[in-house]
């Protein structure tokens, strides 16, 4: 009797379900999307309302022709693709590729790879849903024409050695981390004097204990010392106490957005790390599916949440709940991301076990007891000015769902209230021994940059793209090089303390470390440079209520509310004209910056993008002498960058001194910083700066880089500038900056090679170069 067949999208997916399936089953996957829009055209017939013209890509010819061939001798073909619209698109396809009628076809869904849940999927199969098709087409037909349309315009109107293109969700990201950039270039901080007091009293256990009280903020140093001098002599007793108390509820299951931002805070990872590990739990059978917008829990997982933490930690810590999507359009999965088994409360693979014990936390924390606090607010009144200090402090009286798990914070979410410690026992009217009182000076702080979860964050608060869309949104505006993730290390700032202590107030002056930031997003030249062009001439696909409307008017066709063709007509059109317009109108992208003359030559100085990145010319290309022009270094900016920095720059090449008889120089080329000596090249290592390198520091990189070409060295042929080379998979041959491959048996005998040997296969290879082998995408 022939099988049925069952297609899923992975093959560790497809493994997994095997095993729950039985004997009547033949398990295969597509590995991903089988078929995609063609390249020529836009894969887009748009005179014939928008239909697109699909192909399978030559690395899954392979994988098509094998499931042709199964799909011919089974019984019957089952679709189990992912019950989102890039899971429902890619069963279409395959009905499309398979000659199968999606009408008829079986289609089953499920949100947890276990045994109950796949046979209950086969059990209740539905057909293809063509309105999450329709709506994952729209998608990926408008995004295919703000890529193709636009990025020709960039080519037309920018010079750079990198292809520029654009994307319609890819690009509102990055000018969401250019504005918050630039937010933070403009910002002027503003200080202000924070009044700290110091005081003790005895503890429950009759010992003298410090404690701290507030004041009302100074608005500068004047009157922070007038304040301090109306203290002297005083006496400070508690007026008023209050004691109130307070909760603290648990945050819902996880949704995609909200697993990234706490995988990205707890655990550090960026969020195509979260989404690649989510996957492999997914596929394993070990958490339901990881593409969703909901925090909603089926009953089934409530009951065995609430059933363990009765059993593990009583019943004073269960409190179930329910909880609502703020997100109307939170549907295409029914359910949040838990454990599919909740008495499992680790992995054995080391790769998912973090993150598995953080979606194991954070469900079995939803469904547990509020924390009970106590928050103590006492008032201590000063008997010479009639001002009062306020000192705040709280006691855990319950710690509840704290047992298994807290949410973290964003930097910018952090407040004050988030550092109150415990006060000691006190009673109004009891009278208080100040230590000193502080006037801080504090300065105002722009908002941070983005890390990808923040960014995450706020794409989601602004309704633009859907679970499946922020990794590789973020991965994408990376790889172009648009946006950096990098470290930003802090400056030495001062800021002036007045201290008032036994009567006598003191000035000095503190030092802190200000600015410094980790893994954050910033946008590069290149960025900021294609944000402005495409904000001034294709402003509704940079305006961020637009492409979040786009978002909805797809979602309106996953409910089968509107026709896909006419979401993309009134895309279209319009856009079509801006293309035209900024065609013909609008002026060479430049991204330049005067910052003065220089003085030696009195030409202009300007700071611009080049056909290599951002750099600094001195003169312009119509003067009779050349320009002169100097890199950026990797940390600065167009926008920032001072004249004097600028000319900085300029004091490359350095002639550092003579070594072995023969100067030493060192500059910045094409390929980075390098050493010159004895008419050879030595690239740089990171850890130095052209600008600053010594002699001392260069000679030892000298050394050792000559030492590691000669030991990979074979043999050369001077005259013919041809080297055999020993490299990490065996000899191979090198001229000027192109290598060529040897085959094994030439391998073998690289220190016998004949010049006139090597020329011919260097002559052989060139005529029938190899061909490039087309490695499978993951999905």
């Amino acid at each position: 009797m022939a099988k049925n067949l069952l297609i899923v999208e992975s093959p560790a997916k497809a493994k997994t379900i095997e095993k729950y399936l039985g004997s009547d089953f033949e398990v295969k996957s597509s590995y991903g999307h089988i078929r995609d829009l063609e390249k020529d055209d836009m894969g887009i017939d748009i005179k014939h309302n928008y239909s697109p013209r699909y192909i399978i890509p030559e690395d899954k010819q392979k994988v098509v022709k094998e499931l042709k061939s199964v799909a011919k001798k089974a019984g019957e073909v089952w679709l189990a693709t992912d019950e989102d619209r890039e899971g429902e698109a890619i069963s279409w396809h395959l009905c499309e590729v398979l000659g199968l009628d999606p009408v008829k076809t079986k289609r089953i869904v499920f949100h947890e790879i276990t045994k109950p849940a796949i046979q209950r999927a086969v059990q209740q199969p539905r057909t293809v849903d063509m309105n999450l098709v329709d709506a994952q087409q729209a998608r990926r037909i408008l995004d295919r024409i703000v890529g193709f349309e636009i990025s020709p315009v960039l080519w037309r109107k920018m010079s750079m050695r990198n292809s520029l293109s654009a994307g319609r969700v890819q690009s509102v990201a990055v000018r969401l981390i250019a504005e918050r950039e630039r937010e933070i270039n403009a910002f002027e901080p503003v200080s202000s004097f924070k009044i700290e007091a110091s005081f003790r009293a005895l503890d429950i256990n009759n010992k003298n204990v410090s404690f701290k009280a507030e004041g009302s903020r100074q608005k500068n140093a004047e009157d922070a010392e007038t304040f301090l001098q109306s203290c002297v002599g005083a006496n400070y007793k508690v007026s008023d106490i209050q004691v109130k108390p307070a909760k603290k509820s648990p945050a819902a299951p996880f949704t995609t957005s909200t697993l990234q931002q706490e995988a990205s805070r707890k655990l550090g990872y960026s969020v195509s790390k979260t989404m690649l590990l989510a996957q492999k739990l997914y596929e394993s059978g070990n958490i339901t599916y990881m593409r969703t917008d909901s925090v909603n829990l089926s009953d089934t997982a409530l009951n065995d949440i609430h059933s363990n933490i009765s059993k593990q930690y009583g019943d004073k810590y269960l409190q179930p709940r329910k909880y609502k999507n703020k997100n109307e359009s939170a549907q295409e999965a029914h359910e949040a991301i838990r454990p599919t088994y909740i008495e499992n409360t680790s992995v054995d693979d080391s790769d998912t076990k973090r993150l598995y014990e953080l979606i194991w936390k954070r469900a079995i924390a939803s469904q547990m007891s509020d924390a009970e606090l106590e928050k103590t607010t006492a008032k201590i009144a000063i008997s010479t000015n009639n001002q009062e200090l306020t000192a705040q402090g709280e006691v855990l009286k319950f710690d509840g769902f704290l047992k298994v798990y807290m949410e973290d914070k964003d930097e910018e979410d952090v407040t004050e209230e988030d550092t109150e410690g415990m006060l000691p026992a006190l009673r109004v009217g009891q009278s208080l021994n100040l230590n000193e009182m502080q006037a801080i000076e504090r300065f105002t702080r722009p908002a941070p940059r983005y890390t990808e979860a923040s960014l995450v964050k706020k794409l989601e608060e602004l309704g633009i793209g859907r679970p499946s869309t922020y990794a590789p949104t973020i991965s994408t505006i990376l790889k172009r090089g648009y946006v950096e993730k990098r470290d930003k290390e802090g400056i030495l700032r001062n800021y002036r303390v007045l201290v008032l202590k036994q009567d006598t107030i003191s000035k000095k002056t503190e030092h802190e470390t200000t600015g410094a930031e980790r893994a954050k997003l910033f946008p590069t030249d290149l960025g900021l440079v294609i944000t402005d062009f495409l904000v001034e001439y294709f402003s509704d696909i940079m305006d961020y209520g637009f492409t979040a409307k786009l978002e909805d008017e797809f979602d309106e066709i996953a409910e089968g509310k509107k026709q896909w063709e006419k979401t993309v007509d009134g895309f279209y059109k319009p856009f079509k004209k801006d293309v035209e317009h900024t065609l013909q109108n609008a002026e060479r992208i430049k991204g330049e910056r005067e910052l003065g003359i220089d003085e030696a030559s009195g030409k202009k100085v300007v700071a611009r993008m080049g056909r290599y990145g951002p750099m600094v010319q001195i003169g312009d290309v119509n003067d009779e002498e050349k320009p002169r022009f100097a890199k950026l270094k990797p940390a600065q900016s167009i926008e920032t960058i001072s004249f004097d920095e600028a000319m900085e720059l300029f004091k490359l090449p350095r002639t550092l001194g003579q070594f072995e008889n023969e100067d030493v120089t060192v500059n910045i080329g094409r390929f980075g910083p390098f050493i010159a000596h004895n008419k050879k090249f030595y690239s740089l290592n990171k850890e130095h700066d052209p600008y600053s390198i010594t002699l001392e520091e260069a000679i030892p990189v000298i050394k050792e880089k000559r030492q590691a070409k000669e030991e990979r060295t074979i043999k050369v042929f001077e005259k013919e500038k041809i080297q055999v080379l020993r490299g990490p998979y065996g000899p191979y041959l090198k001229v000027g900056l192109r290598n060529y491959k040897l085959t094994k048996a030439q391998q073998e005998r690289a220190a016998d090679l004949t010049v006139e040997e090597a020329k011919q296969i260097i002559e052989e290879l060139k005529a029938n170069p190899p061909k490039k082998v087309a490695r499978k995408k993951k999905k």
